[in-house]
């Protein structure tokens, strides 16, 4: 029998499923265990997987993926606080113009620490931000911090910096009189 991790929830299962392109007929009226059952049934049959940003080829990858804990639930809800105060305390010094006096940090080895222990939650946006703050600090010597963003987060970021790319446009006002006024016109 196939086992499913109890960190990856229902809705992360029909995510799995949509992505994935697995023929499993499903109904949102049906429980977690309605669908790890489906799944399971599903592959203990012959399985034809499409290409997906969960990087997941054929059966044998689905089922380790499966196994193993949801990667989107790695942290726990004390962890997550202890990441978010870390990442608060960066971005405290970086706004504060990196002066160290300025923080709660007594040397940049400490910072770097932090940074080198937070930049595996790269899925969570301060961190995200922290690391790109960092990139303006001349004492770190050119040091890059460079998140660890799951496949699933970073489609994501991908898909809106598309669509920030692709849907909007430059407007340039200039000034109006009442004699001239300017007029826009949305379609």
């Amino acid at each position: 029998m196939i086992h499913i991790h109890k960190s990856h929830s229902k809705n992360d299962l029909i995510d799995l499923i949509n992505h994935l392109g697995l023929k499993i007929v499903f109904s949102h009226q049906d429980n977690k265990k309605d669908i790890q059952n489906k799944i399971r049934e599903y592959l203990s049959k012959e399985v034809e997987i499409k290409k997906n940003y969960f990087n997941i080829d054929d059966k044998d990858q689905l089922k380790v993926f499966l196994d193993k804990q949801n990667p989107k639930k790695l942290l726990t809800t004390k962890e997550k606080n202890d990441v978010m105060n870390i990442a608060k305390f960066i971005i405290n010094y970086c706004k504060a113009g990196y002066d160290i006096d300025c923080s709660k940090y007594n040397n940049i080895k400490e910072i770097i620490d932090d940074m080198d222990y937070i930049k595996q939650f790269g899925d969570i946006p301060s961190v995200r931000r922290c690391c790109k703050l960092l990139l303006d600090d001349v004492k770190l010597n050119g040091t890059t911090f460079k998140p660890y963003i799951s496949p699933q987060v970073q489609k994501t970021l991908d898909d809106k910096k598309t669509f920030k790319s692709v849907h909007y446009c430059n407007i340039k006002i200039r000034r109006s009189t009442p004699e001239d006024p300017i007029i826009l016109y949305f379609d």
